[in-house]
């Protein structure tokens, strides 16, 4: 057996939401170091979002970013290479897939697991209601609760649009609070920079029309949304010096 020495001990950066205990922080840690680490620092997640966004972070101005993960959405407000603002609020991808289930069982009496409510998210999901009050339809399977058999349906985006105006508009409201907590200047900096959407439900059809006209802001989706924080977390390590204070190396 291969005898491990120092050397080939691995640095590790991880990504933690913003809103961490010290306890959470701590056990992550553990965690990391026990799992073989020399070092383990963390990141909060929106700054990795932002680094790996390609977003100038350590500018003296403010920046906004809106990470919609799988269980949360992150918004935050950056200048000088740290968070003014951040707010986590417990809506993302999942919610998005729960709210279709719901929609389907209640207004069609049809049952769906949480894999087919991801496939029509990915293929018609949409944050706003279709131009023609009906937009792309397609067809999916699931179980008649009535009878107990299965059952196909057709459904478009105008009522997929509709099963996701709730988790919707809760993102929309997180980047209003954050907005009118932010201080005059950096506000400034964001009405001329704009927000950059981040993670995987930032894809969500026209979420950044959706956030457009909810704040008259400019609203771009990064590059590769699914894989910024990944990316900035990377960066982060590749930049280590530049980016020291941003990462948490303390026990």
């Amino acid at each position: 057996m291969h005898k491990r020495t120092t050397f080939s001990k691995p640095k590790i950066i991880v990504c933690v939401p913003h809103g961490a205990t010290p306890v959470e922080k701590r056990a992550i840690r553990q965690s990391v170091l026990s799992a073989g680490a020399r070092k383990a620092g963390l990141i909060a997640e929106p700054i990795a979002a932002a680094i790996g966004a390609g977003m100038p972070i350590t500018d003296p101005t403010g920046s906004m970013v809106v990470d919609v993960g799988g269980g949360t959405t992150e918004v935050a407000v950056l200048s000088l290479g740290d968070i003014v603002y951040a707010r986590s609020v417990r809506v993302g991808g999942d919610r998005m897939d729960e709210a279709i289930v719901n929609y389907l069982r209640r207004q069609h009496n049809l049952l769906v697991g949480e894999t087919t409510a991801e496939r029509v998210k990915t293929a018609i999901g949409t944050a706003r209601m279709p131009d023609d009050g009906r937009g792309v339809a397609m067809t999916i399977r699931g179980r008649d609760l009535l009878n107990g058999v299965p059952k196909e349906l057709e459904v478009n985006q105008a009522q997929i649009a509709e099963a996701l105006a709730e988790p919707v508009q809760q993102i929309c409201e997180a980047v209003m609070v954050a907005l009118e907590t932010t201080p005059p200047d950096l506000a400034a900096d964001i009405v001329d920079r704009g927000v950059m959407l981040t993670g995987g439900g930032a894809l969500l059809g026209e979420l950044d029309l959706a956030l457009r006209e909810q704040t008259g802001l400019s609203i771009s989706v990064a590059d590769e949304a699914l894989n910024c924080v990944a990316l900035g977390t990377g960066r982060a390590l590749e930049y280590e010096k530049q980016l020291r204070h941003v990462i948490d190396y303390e026990s």
